[in-house]
C-alpha cells in the first residue's frame, strides 16, 4: 500500500509541475520533471519511508543519517540548486571549498514550479500562495546559491506570495523567459540584479 500511495503522491507532484511549466511555455521540462523518482534507486526508498505529509527523504535522513534517494536525485535534476554546486580551486569566498554556479533561468523557473507543487501536495488545505516563500524562509541556514540564482528565485517567490500565481506565470512567460539568453550570460550579474530590484519595487508598491 505504501508503494501505491507513494506512486500517487509523486505522480500528483509531477502533474502539478507540468501544469505550471506548460503555463509558461516550458513544455519539455514539464514532461521530463522528476522522472528519476520512478527509478528503483529513488522509488523503493520513497515507498519505504512514505508518510504523505512530508518528503520521505527527510524520514530516510532521520533513520540512516543521510538520504540515498536524494543523493541519486539531486545529481540528475537540474532544477535543484544542489546540482549546480562545484568545488573551487581559487575563490577564497567559497564556503568550505564549495562554490555554487549560476543556474540557467529556465531551471530557476522549474524550481519555482517544483516548490509550488511540493507545498500544494504536502500542505493540503493549509496551502496558500505564500507557502513556497515561507518554506524557503524556514531553511535551517542560507542556501548556497549563486547571487544570480538567489536574486531571481527570491523575486519569483516574493512575486508569487504577494501578487499570486496568475500574475507570476504571466511575468515569467512575457518578461523573464524572453530574457533568458541574456540573463544566462555569465557577465550579466548587474543586469540581473537591476532587473530584480526594479520588479521587487513594483510588487511591493
Amino acid at each position: 500500500m505504501r508503494a501505491f500511495a507513494h506512486f500517487k503522491t509523486i505522480t500528483r507532484h509531477k502533474r502539478l509541475v507540468r501544469q505550471g511549466c506548460f503555463a509558461v511555455g516550458l513544455y519539455r521540462q514539464g514532461l521530463m520533471h522528476d522522472m528519476s523518482k520512478y527509478s528503483p534507486s529513488e522509488f523503493w526508498v520513497g515507498a519505504k519511508y512514505y508518510q504523505g505529509t512530508r518528503s520521505p527523504n527527510n524520514a530516510e535522513r532521520e533513520d540512516r543519517g543521510y538520504s540515498s534517494a536524494w543523493l541519486h536525485h539531486k545529481g540528475r535534476n537540474k532544477h535543484h540548486y544542489e546540482y549546480w554546486i562545484d568545488y573551487s580551486l581559487h575563490n577564497i569566498e567559497a564556503k568550505n571549498g564549495m562554490l555554487p554556479a549560476p543556474m540557467p533561468v529556465k531551471y530557476i523557473v522549474e524550481m519555482l514550479m517544483d516548490r509550488r507543487a511540493a507545498c500544494m501536495v504536502y500542505n493540503g488545505d493549509r496551502y496558500t500562495q505564500s507557502s513556497p516563500l515561507e518554506y524557503y524562509n524556514r531553511g535551517m541556514e542560507p542556501a548556497p546559491l549563486h547571487t544570480k540564482t538567489k536574486v531571481l528565485l527570491e523575486l519569483l517567490l516574493h512575486m508569487f506570495a504577494y501578487k499570486g500565481e496568475e500574475y507570476t506565470f504571466n511575468f515569467v512567460k512575457k518578461e523573464l523567459l524572453p530574457m533568458k539568453a541574456e540573463f544566462d550570460d555569465k557577465n550579466n550579474l548587474e543586469l540581473v540584479k537591476d532587473f530584480c530590484q526594479k520588479w521587487m519595487t513594483i510588487i511591493a508598491s
